[in-house]
């Protein structure tokens, strides 16, 4: 505060000028109802001095607050008519800032609450609904049903049960068969199109089985260069490559 109880403030840290004009009152611990309005309107006037240009609708809020500051400042130094009842300039001001306050402190309750619940919650946690206790019903069988019920309940007849598995026949002869022709039209022939046509799993586990057995007859050669590489597999005349 300087010799003339003027306040040095920082305008860009206040959200309107009811923010700074409450900030001036609260810190200088001022009677709300008693406003010293000359010593305010000049601490107010000489805060808003250094004002940005940059935001036009901020400055002129608080342009408008200073108008409204010298205009009551105005007419409490004018003797109120004859005949009319005395009225504090200052009613409407404090009822402002009143207002504002509680909606502040409403607002920083309920920021408080609100960082507290995303501690212990994640965001969108929607709070399970209590389940309604389930309400005792009477019992109202008599003994008498309740032993009829249970000579009603005849004894469960066993039965034979046999679990079959039947599977689909893949003869070998059609692999053997299948491969010989296939070598014998192209020379070589990779494994993957061979079981392409078919999805079930016995049909590739036949087919490397007649790959292997004709191999061992000599009548085809198989080869992979690596495991898990594409397995080829050649005719009896056609030389496999190393």
């Amino acid at each position: 505060m300087t010799d003339e109880g003027l306040l040095f403030v920082d305008t860009d840290r206040f959200h309107g000028p009811l923010d700074l004009l409450l900030h001036l009152i609260r810190t200088q611990d001022i009677d709300i109802f008693d406003i010293p309005i000359a010593r305010i309107t000049s601490q107010f006037l000489a805060a808003i001095e250094e004002l940005s240009d940059a935001d036009v609708n901020e400055a002129g809020e608080f342009l408008q607050m200073a108008a409204t500051l010298v205009g009551i400042k105005a007419r409490m130094l004018m003797p109120s008519p004859a005949g009319e009842e005395e009225h504090d300039p200052r009613a409407e001001l404090v009822r402002r800032l009143l207002e504002y306050e509680q909606v502040r402190e409403i607002a920083g309750r309920l920021r408080v609450a609100e960082n507290d619940r995303s501690r212990r919650y994640g965001k969108g946690y929607v709070e399970p609904r209590r389940r309604r206790p389930a309400a005792e019903v009477p019992l109202t069988v008599t003994w008498d049903e309740v032993v009829a019920a249970a000579l009603a309940v005849e004894e469960p007849v066993e039965r034979d049960r046999e679990h079959r598995v039947f599977a689909r026949r893949v003869a070998m002869r059609q692999k053997l068969d299948l491969i010989v022709a296939a070598v014998g039209r192209a020379g070589r022939i990779e494994f993957a199109s061979l079981v392409a046509p078919w999805r079930e799993r016995i049909h590739a586990v036949m087919t490397l089985l007649a790959g292997l057995e004709l191999g061992r007859r000599r009548a085809v050669s198989l080869r992979q260069r690596k495991p898990f590489a594409p397995l080829w597999i050649y005719g009896p005349r056609d030389e496999a490559p190393e």
